[in-house]
């Protein structure tokens, strides 16, 4: 995955990666995401009953690469799993990549 990819929360919500990563890049100058990055999500409109609106506001990685490194930190693949979060840390079910650069691979 990199920096531009199209990933979306559960619930449709656009989630957009900042990387710290200046050095690896992909696709005409992307960096590369890796675990510790931030992902920010967007437009959710996930609401529990009451109805109290609980959108998707993050991303955190659980299962980053297992040995694609990027700066000594584990990249972050399509096949990825992770968990989107609202803003009180409650699960909200896994991002999904749906489209990133297709010309490296990693496990």
């Amino acid at each position: 995955m990199h920096v531009g990819a199209t990933a979306i929360c559960p619930h449709g919500g656009q989630i957009t990666t900042i990387s710290t990563n200046t050095r690896v890049m992909l696709s005409g100058g992307q960096p590369v995401a890796t675990q510790p990055d931030t992902y920010i999500v967007a437009g959710c409109a996930f609401t529990v009953p009451g109805p109290k609106p609980q959108p998707c506001v993050s991303v955190k990685w659980i299962v980053p690469a297992a040995r694609v490194m990027v700066g000594g930190k584990p990249a972050i693949l399509q096949t990825s799993t992770g968990i989107c979060q609202s803003a009180e840390q409650l699960p909200q079910g896994p991002p999904n990549v749906i489209m990133t650069q297709m010309r490296v691979k990693g496990s």
